[in-house]
């Protein structure tokens, strides 16, 4: 009964000890963040471009009224992201239109004009209610923002940015992406909202776990 009552009160004095070392924000990240539930663990680990940073990706669409709203939220995200987060998008097609929209993306990532175009490509679709839907209205809006008609013909038919277009495509079964917008980081968790994800900031905030998780580990 005496080593009994030893063995207790030991432990009773040494928890608290233990507890000292103990991250409370570690401890509190790992319980509000659940694999499973707010976040995915691909089955295959996708392939990042630069294996010594942490790759966050915005996978999007230019018609999803949701990735329009949450713009400005990633933009601000990534405007304060640490120097060893790899930030880029995807944009992620399962239908003929999403291809065409993909197509505008890349190609002005090859006209190096993707800060030009990007949000006036945005605001065209969800605010003026122009679908972007063939290369002539695409050409209109290039040519808007200073870019050369036929430069840009050139580019959105070129066989890299149909290249480009193609390995997106294949990418979103890898990805596992079934919805707009999600993020996915480091190739290996997807985050989407849902009923445990309710907001796109949580979704920022789950990114933020994944990253100092994935950082640790580099």
């Amino acid at each position: 009964m005496i080593r009994r009552t030893l063995t207790i009160l030991s432990l009773v004095l040494v928890l608290p000890l233990a507890l000292l070392f103990v991250n409370p924000t570690a401890y509190a990240q790992v319980e509000r963040f659940v694999d499973g539930t707010h976040y995915v663990t691909l089955e295959v680990p996708v392939n990042t471009r630069d294996s010594s940073k942490v790759e966050v990706i915005e996978a999007f669409w230019y018609g999803c009224s949701h990735c329009f709203r949450f713009e400005p939220l990633v933009e601000d995200w990534k405007a304060n992201a640490p120097a060893d987060v790899d930030f880029m998008r995807f944009p992620a097609m399962w239908n003929g239109l999403m291809k065409i929209h993909a197509q505008i993306y890349y190609a002005a990532e090859a006209l190096d004009a993707l800060e030009i175009v990007h949000e006036p490509v945005f605001n065209a679709i969800n605010l003026e209610g122009n679908r972007l839907q063939n290369e002539r209205q695409i050409g209109d809006l290039f040519e808007r923002h200073g870019i050369d008609r036929e430069e840009f013909s050139r580019a959105f038919n070129s066989f890299g940015v149909r290249t480009r277009v193609n390995q997106a495509e294949s990418r979103m079964q890898d990805y596992r992406i079934q919805s707009t917008p999600n993020m996915i980081v480091n190739g290996k968790y997807l985050i989407a909202t849902g009923p445990d994800v309710p907001t796109q900031q949580m979704m920022l905030d789950i990114v933020d776990f994944l990253v100092a998780r994935e950082r640790a580990a580099l």
